[in-house]
């Protein structure tokens, strides 16, 4: 079955209702409008709606849908908007590091995850419901009930790991939460935990690689993910069991751009991503958290696109990155000159200073082509169907070669992945005499380490990775501290005023250092 029509039941699965975050006017459970174990999963078609319903939280504008790649883009400054008047003032706000426990996307972010767990946990909270299903049906099978396991433990296992390397300590909830009260915040720590339990019980329910649809979870993303958990934590050798069962699984797909047009991002490289189809957006709007209505187009294109929105753009910073030859440059970036759907790019100018009456213009230099819908039409017309690719069997490469420049002294196996990585752009190895005199060296691990940073961040531009990256290697006040990022504070972000307000079991007392 085609999982770009399946996402329909997604967004129409009948539990959009059944619990949001741990605000205390949303756990109430009583409620005769609300479903509940008792009133629902009484056949296949119930259960899969279920399942289907815990995906529909990553399209919300919290998450994928607007507010994630803003976030993670401009944090990590792989975008600039320097005197660009469209970028609206909460998205300038990830670029100055400016926000607040008030800023509403922040929110949107912390609820659409919590409405994606709660979703998570009625079904694993529903294991009599399921084992009935099985024996009464001869359609839902055994295999049947653990890949509806399995998919909930992932997605909920995911929905944390969000939450935990983006707001360290959190309430950790994994039951139907009861009448009224609320949930204090657990540590970082034990919200790993869970994660890693969810993770590995999910990667034993779930089928192999090329056994399930597009979109949903497999085995091989329960592990990769898995692996990246560990690695977060600086776990290496639990990271490089979880990677070492991914390794071969997959394979780079062989145009690099093929990850990002929707013609082609169903590939043998994509672990897992957030799907999208041109199936109605009729949601698009007020889809901030909850999951409901149609949701099924990203803004991503309208807002980056330069013939569009054009709200900000890769940073000048991002694109001296890259090296001299390097294909990823151009299928990653629009210049200039080059040609697109509506025919010559030509980027516009913008005044340097608009308030002091004179026309100052200063021209745009590059604009982004990953994920961008140019190479089949002349405008975004807030509308881009192109999957989010959120675990890449590139990413995994690298970050394989991270792990094993921890746990191999050698380097050898860590240049090796690097170099699996740029065999695909048909670059350079690291270890020849060409990388050595380009500044490349890979000798030692603090060297091979700046290699993985580099093939990182040209490899994973604009694919929300940078700004995580820098704040787990520890280097974010380094190179984020110009943009007034704040050591101690800005690694996570404060947690909601609303939920603290709301919640009983939390004060102010519980919010993040620095906010």
């Amino acid at each position: 079955m085609n999982f770009k029509k399946i996402k329909y039941t997604i967004i129409l699965g009948l539990l959009i209702g059944i619990t949001n975050s741990c605000d205390k006017d949303v756990l109430d459970q009583v409620d005769p409008n609300r479903l509940s174990p008792e009133t629902f999963l009484e056949s296949p078609s119930q259960v899969q709606s279920a399942v289907n319903a815990i995906y529909a939280n990553l399209q919300t504008r919290g998450l994928f849908s607007r507010h994630m790649f803003f976030a993670m883009d401009n944090m990590g400054h792989d975008n600039d908007h320097t005197n660009n008047p469209q970028l609206e003032a909460d998205k300038l706000q990830y670029l100055r590091f400016t926000f607040d426990a008030t800023h509403g996307p922040i929110r949107a972010f912390w609820e659409s995850c919590y409405h994606g767990i709660n979703k998570a946990n009625f079904l694993l909270n529903s294991q009599e419901k399921l084992e009935a299903a099985v024996e009464e049906f001869e359609d839902f099978t055994e295999a049947d009930k653990n890949r509806a396991n399995g998919e909930a433990q992932f997605l909920r296992g995911y929905y944390y790991f969000l939450i935990a390397s983006r707001f360290g300590d959190a309430p950790l909830i994994t039951v139907i939460p009861p009448d009224g009260g609320g949930f204090e915040k657990s540590p970082q720590s034990a919200i790993y935990d869970q994660i890693e339990s969810d993770l590995t019980a999910a990667a034993n329910n779930l089928p192999a690689p090329g056994d399930t649809e597009p979109g949903r979870a497999s085995r091989g993303a329960a592990l990769a993910l898995l692996g990246k958990v560990h690695l977060y934590q600086q776990e290496y050798a639990e990271a490089k069991a979880a990677f070492d069962q991914v390794y071969g699984q997959y394979t780079l797909a062989a145009n690099f751009y093929d990850n990002f047009m929707e013609e082609t991002e169903h590939n043998s490289e994509i672990i897992w991503g957030v799907e999208y189809a041109n199936l109605g957006n009729s949601a698009q709007w007020n889809s901030d958290f909850n999951g409901i209505g149609l949701n099924e187009t990203t803004f991503r294109g309208q807002e980056y696109g330069f013939n569009d929105w054009f709200n900000v753009y890769p940073s000048g910073d991002l694109v001296a990155e890259f090296e001299t030859g390097d294909p990823r440059r151009a299928q990653t970036f629009y210049f200039n000159g080059d040609t697109f759907a509506g025919g010559t790019v030509s980027l516009p100018a913008y005044d340097d200073t608009p308030d002091d009456g004179i026309d100052n213009p200063v021209q745009r230099q590059q604009a982004w082509r990953k994920y961008q819908n140019y190479y089949r039409r002349a405008n975004e017309e807030l509308a881009s169907t192109i999957n989010f690719q959120v675990i890449r069997y590139a990413d995994v490469l690298l970050m394989m070669a991270e792990v094993y420049n921890e746990t191999d002294p050698s380097g050898a196996a860590t240049i090796g992945y690097l170099n699996e990585v740029r065999d695909r752009a048909g670059m350079p190895h690291y270890g020849t005499t060409e990388m050595n005199d380009a500044g490349y060296p890979v000798t030692t691990k603090e060297e091979r380490f700046a290699a993985i940073m580099h093939e990182r961040r040209v490899e994973l531009a604009g694919e929300q990775s940078r700004f995580p990256d820098l704040v787990r290697w520890g280097l974010a006040d380094d190179e984020l501290s110009q943009f007034g990022f704040k050591p101690n504070k800005h690694e996570f972000f404060p947690i909601p005023q609303q939920e603290i307000n709301t919640n009983e079991a939390l004060t102010n007392e519980d919010q993040n250092p620095g906010y």
